[in-house]
């Protein structure tokens, strides 16, 4: 069916069709923009580096100042890529590499140094002034990998109603505690009563302060 003309000559635009006015494209359903941002690259690798000299570093190659093209056939002889490494600097500097492998080794490398620098957590280990020895190892044995872990461990007995009055026992439970755990952590106060509870803080032995 004709879509009827405007005076003037021309046809009228259809509703709901044609362009979007400086959309660059058509609209829903048709084709996509000219113009999709991609993702930056982490460096300037091969025909991407344009600056018209480079410097050239690493363990395949003589160390130098060389024009880009030489040393982009350099990089290509080997089967490697000519990689930008500090582009601040006058000529920038790049290395003859696998960049795939470059990548990988970098972010393996940013994990380890993540795992390194994790923050201590403190976990909680809770007693009852009648806790029984079966229940005390298995406390224990949790105790042992945080503390291996590199984790505080927060111990505390609860003293519910009638029960505060054995505090002596919960005393001598944590203390027991602190004797079982002596090979990996550091009891770092005396247990301490806190409303309730009594309270013992072990820290991982060795684990430096900062």
């Amino acid at each position: 069916m004709a879509v009827p003309q405007k005076p003037g000559g021309g046809f009228s635009r259809p509703p709901g069709g044609g362009f979007k006015p400086g959309g660059g494209g058509f609209n829903k359903g048709g084709f996509r923009g000219r113009f999709v941002p991609r993702k930056e690259a982490e460096h300037r690798i091969n025909h991407f580096i344009r600056v018209p000299q480079v410097r050239l570093v690493g363990e395949n190659v003589e160390i130098g100042i060389y024009d880009t093209q030489v040393a982009l056939k350099m990089a290509q002889d080997q089967g490697l890529d000519l990689v930008e490494i500090s582009p601040t600097v006058d000529p920038p500097v790049c290395k003859v590499i696998d960049y795939n492998k470059f990548l990988y080794d970098k972010k393996k490398k940013e994990k380890e140094m993540k795992a390194k620098s994790k923050i201590s957590e403190v976990k909680e280990i809770r007693f009852t002034p009648n806790t029984d020895d079966h229940d005390f190892d298995f406390k224990a044995k949790h105790a042992l990998e945080f503390l291996k872990d590199g984790n505080k461990v927060k111990a505390y007995v609860q003293f519910k109603g009638r029960a505060i009055q054995f505090q002596d026992r919960g005393q001598l439970l944590l203390l027991k505690f602190a004797e079982r755990l002596a090979e990996v952590g550091i009891l770092e106060n005396m247990p301490k009563m806190e409303g309730r509870r009594m309270l013992a803080m072990f820290a991982p032995k060795g684990k430096k302060k900062g």
